[in-house]
This record gives structure tokens, sequence and C-alpha cells, in this order.
């Protein structure tokens, strides 16, 4: 696929132009320097013609600070993975020493590139985007992202550029990706187990907690199966976010886990169990996801402190609405039993979209009522007059009732058991809806 790359220093303003050609608010944006750290993607379809979008983190050439120093390998990788580059300036600033480093160095790497004046939104800047014609990238494009103006005609030249039939449109039947989030707090190695799934350093990792702040996500497949994988910022505490780029992060977090299909919960076993873990869990189960716990960092020898029967037993004593959830216990930095979890989103996908025949249904309440009476009244008729599934992803279920007394919810759990027992509802919460009968006037 025709890639283009947007790059250029901290604040000129690659993310807000991201968000403009895609129109979406993918990227954070603020102004913050630096807030964006790891590669974005996105694909663009339009006039028949598709290509991939790439935002990277600002670029500050030499420098020797651990995260930035980690910004400009990951730009680097995608200017070289790039067809077209998006050098930006900042006409506000002018021409500074930054931006001649940078485009020596995209001049350097033999690629097609572009020079894109931003900010131009005050009367008379326009007459400062010349005086970067003095980098020798040609052709310029004045545009202001924030307020839209000049970014039509920078997209239809990039569509330009563009081969034909390149369209992306899927085939009619075509196999839906599962979208997997990985969530958890700050520092548990989310972004070392996406990039030992991936087989690449496709998001940065360091010890600074708090090093990932875009919900990075990145399509894939594994033994012929779709995926899409979400590294999302780590959740902290109400209160402990400082920074608006931190209070956005976990804004984007939790967002991610609402339009995933699987939540990788990822927990760090010399720490056991958290209270912060539950809460985290619990905003998937309230999402209705899919949940798997991985229980990281597997082959430290700490882990001797706690036998993973005890830390099962420890984490669950917490949650037990999170029973049905199952645990692996991963190692991110060795790959141990990283590829199981795909392997259990699989089965995880397949048993949120599960539907039972209404008749069947019906059959198995009636069967769990038997010699117990635990669904029936005094006078021995089922409290339940009829049972129907009325959605997947979760499983949702709606119970019409004989009169308006509502059944325990011990009973309701009981059901949900013997729904697990005899249906594959793997890894995924089910929902039980309740409705009494309404007496005619």
């Amino acid at each position: 696929m025709y890639k283009v790359a947007i790059v250029g220093r901290p604040n000129v303003g690659k993310s807000t132009l991201f968000n403009r050609l895609t129109r979406s608010r993918k990227a954070l944006v603020g102004n913050e320097p630096g807030i964006t750290r790891d590669r974005m993607y996105e694909i663009i379809e339009s006039e028949g013609k598709t290509f991939e979008l790439v935002d990277t983190g600002g670029i500050i050439p030499g420098d020797q600070d651990v995260i930035l120093s980690m910004i400009l390998e990951q730009a680097r990788m995608a200017i070289g993975n790039s067809d077209l580059i998006l050098l930006l300036v900042d006409t506000r600033s002018g021409l500074i020493p930054m931006d001649e480093n940078l485009a020596s160095m995209i001049k350097s790497s033999g690629k097609e590139a572009w020079l894109v004046a931003t900010k131009v939104d005050v009367a008379g800047v326009e007459d400062y985007v010349w005086e970067f014609s003095r980098l020798g990238i040609d052709p310029i494009f004045a545009v202001s992202a924030e307020h839209n103006l000049g970014i039509g005609s920078l997209a239809e030249a990039i569509l330009e550029k563009i081969p034909e039939n390149t369209s992306l449109s899927a085939p009619a039947g075509a196999e839906r990706e599962i979208r997997v989030a990985i969530v958890g707090r700050p520092n548990v190695g989310k972004s070392s187990l996406v990039n030992k799934i991936l087989g690449q350093n496709r998001v940065i990792v360091s010890d600074i907690p708090g090093t990932t702040r875009d919900s990075v996500d990145t399509p894939f497949e594994f033994e012929s199966r779709k995926f899409r994988i979400i590294d999302t910022a780590g959740i902290r505490r109400k209160g402990r976010t400082e920074l608006k780029a931190e209070k956005l992060s976990v804004i984007m977090a939790r967002k991610n886990i609402e339009q995933a299909d699987v939540v990788i919960l990822v927990i760090d076993v010399t720490e056991g169990a958290t209270h912060l873990d539950a809460t985290i869990a619990g905003y998937a189960f309230e999402a209705g996801k899919s949940i798997i716990v991985a229980v990281n960092k597997w082959d430290l020898p700490e882990k001797e402190t706690n036998t993973a029967r005890d830390l099962e037993k420890d984490f669950r004593d917490k949650m037990k609405y999170l029973d049905f959830a199952p645990f692996v216990f991963v190692s991110a930095r060795s790959g141990k039993r990283v590829f199981d979890l795909l392997r259990i989103a699989s089965d995880a996908w397949t048993g949120r979209n599960t539907r039972i025949s209404t008749p069947e249904l019906n059959e198995l309440i009636l069967q769990a009522g038997g010699p117990n009476r635990i669904i029936r009244d005094d006078a021995m008729k089922s409290k339940v007059k009829y049972c129907c599934q009325i959605g997947t992803a979760p499983p949702a279920f709606v119970l019409f009732m004989r009169g308006k007394e509502l059944l325990h919810f011990s009973t309701v759990r009981f059901l949900i058991n013997r729904l697990r027992e005899n249906y594959d509802f793997f890894a995924t919460p089910i929902r039980i809806i309740q409705r009494p009968s309404k007496k005619k006037k």
C-alpha cells in the first residue's frame, strides 16, 4: 500500500494534520510538546484509491534523552517504510536550525518529500511561507489543519500520486478482524507484549511509567485469522494524572476498551493483583467485553514468592464477578505463552458471538427448574414464561416472567452457569434481563 509519513519537530501540528486528513480524533492533540511518541497509522480511502497515513513523534535530531531518542528511531522507521514524506514546519516560529537538520535527514533518505507549512491562519503569515524554500524541498503547501485551510489541495495532491486500483474494499463475506485491546496499570509490560506479538519494535518500551500515551493499533494475521491489536496507555487512579496528555491518554484507553472485542488485562507477577487491576477489569466487564488476564514477567526469579495457583486465587477473590476470565502466565521478554493469548482471544470472539435458538433455550430453562424448584413457585409453575436471546457480543437474554416477582440474583447466577456448561460462552460476560408481566387494566 502507498504510505505517507508526517514528520517534523515537536509541536508543529503533526497530530492535528493527521486527525484532519483521517477525519478522526485518533491522535492526541495538545500544547505540550512530545505528546505523540509512537507511530500512528490510519488507512484512508477516497475516490477509489487507498493509502496509509503515518503520524510520527516530534523529532529532535541528536537528542540523548531516552524517550526522544526512541521517538527519533520510530520516525526513522516510518521514513524508511514510506513512499512520500510530509515535512511540517511552523510558519509562526519561522525557519530554525532544527528544521534544516530534519530536511537534511529526509533528503539523505532518498525518499520523495513535500514541505507543509502549518498554522497559516493569521493574516500576513502567508508571506513567511516562502522563507522555507531554503530547505530545498518542493512543492510547498500552506495549510492550517486546525481551521481546515488548504487541506483539500494537499489531500488531492496526495491522491494524484497514488496508482489506480489500490482500493482495499473487502469482498462480501470477508472475515472481520478481532480487535484486541491490551490494558493495565503503567509499566506492567503492555508495550513489550505488543512488540513480542508483532515481532518488531512497533511501540516504544522503557522503564519510565507512562511512556505510551496514544493508543497504538496494528492489524496483522495469526494462524489465518485477522487481528487488530491495540496498545493503550497505562490507566492510573483518578487524581494521579498531572499532565493534560496523561488525562487524555486514560480517556482514550477507556474508549478503546469500549471499541474492542477482547480485552487482555496485563498484571505484574511481582506486584500481584491490586485494587487498580480490579478497577480496570471492571471497565471491561461493564462494557461487556471478553476478558483474558495475562500475568506478565513470569520468567523473573521473584515469581517464586507467588505460585500460579496462589496468585490466581488472590486475583479471583478480589474480582468474583470475573470468574469466567481465563488466566495465562506469560513472559513478554522471552515470549513464553504469548501467542496462546491470540488463540484464546480467537476462542473468546467465537464465544461472544454464539447464538442459541429460542426453543433450545427454553428447554434448557425448563430443565434448570427441575426437582430443585429453583425457578418455580409454590404451585410448581415456572416463574419464567419463556426466554429468548436478544443479542450477541456480549450474549444477552430476556426472561419474560409470569408475575411481578423477579428471580433472586443467586438464581440468575445459576442460570448463567447452566448456559456456560451447555454452550461455548468462553471468556465472555453474559447479560440476563428480567421483564415482569404487566397486569391488564
